[in-house]
């Protein structure tokens, strides 16, 4: 992407430069209406400025977008190279070696873990591409809010919790009824509880709330993690971006997460804060209204 900006920048100094080259040639030749050639140097001074900024702003948000892409490839084949390596290996020991029924039973569950994995991105990756490009409804009907977070925090306390504790501190109030898409609110919070025990260290406790307050439903996922720098708070939403890069990065993910969630929200009219938790960590709140 350095090649389109070289050409951009080499262009409008050249452009500036024979310009006012033939300013001086006609004010030489035509000394009496120099204040008429200033001023409409003036006037395609400005107007050149301003559609050489658009342009500018243009192809630096096409370097950016395009780095975005790069990036979501590299963590796409990490993401799917990892899991089928796991399912590979377990598979192959299962097959080569005389297990019993115990054992075989638990590398069978981790393999099932993987591809749930796997299932969730690829979910991810669907929606996200049909939000893209405006071809999915977002059905709604009227569903069990309450179950479904319960749902969602009992399968990633099993599939992530490896230590002799809890990894998601959950406190759900029953009977919270809402209308909306279950299949993309359950994408969106589990998104929002996957990116809190991603972000945060080994064990470490992630707090899930679900409360009705008046006349609307509050979802709050918080974690102690690494948070988030208020520069990159408005930007963590964008597609495809990730806080850092790829050689800094250490933790897992797309960038479609949080995209999949402030689409889902949108259009369901419900709003997402994200803020910073104490000591560490980031907090994010979802209101429906």
């Amino acid at each position: 992407m350095r090649k389109p900006f070289f050409i951009f920048y080499f262009l409008t100094f050249y452009t500036l430069a024979e310009l006012l080259w033939w300013s001086v040639l006609l004010v030489r030749s035509q000394p009496n209406r120099i204040a008429m050639i200033l001023g409409e140097l003036s006037v395609f001074i400005v107007v050149f400025s301003v559609g050489a900024y658009f342009l500018h702003k243009s192809i630096n948000s096409e370097r950016r977008l395009h780095q975005q892409q790069k990036n979501f490839l590299l963590s796409v084949t990490h993401e799917l190279k990892s899991p089928l390596a796991s399912i590979k290996l377990y598979l192959q020991t299962i097959q080569k070696r005389d297990l019993d029924r115990e054992q075989q039973l638990n590398f069978v569950g981790k393999c099932l873990i993987d591809i749930e994995r796997l299932n969730d991105m690829v979910e991810n990756m669907l929606i996200a591409s049909r939000i893209d490009n405006s071809s999915y409804t977002f059905p709604k009907e009227k569903f069990n809010l309450s179950e479904l977070v319960q749902t969602i925090v009992n399968r990633l306390q099993v599939n992530k919790c490896d230590c002799n504790q809890q990894v998601i501190a959950a406190e759900v109030d029953p009977g919270i009824e809402i209308v909306g898409d279950k299949f993309a609110l359950s994408s969106m919070i589990n998104n929002l509880v996957e990116n809190a025990i991603k972000y945060s260290g080994p064990c470490e406790v992630v707090e899930v709330k679900l409360r009705r307050k008046e006349q609307s439903v509050h979802l709050m996922v918080a974690d102690h993690g690494i948070g988030i720098a208020d520069a990159e708070k408005p930007r963590i939403f964008e597609k495809f971006y990730r806080v850092g890069n790829e050689d800094t990065r250490n933790t897992k993910g797309t960038g479609l997460g949080l995209f999949i969630v402030k689409h889902v929200l949108d259009k369901h009219e419900a709003t997402i804060k994200v803020r910073d938790n104490k000591p560490s960590g980031s907090v994010f709140e979802v209101v429906f209204g």
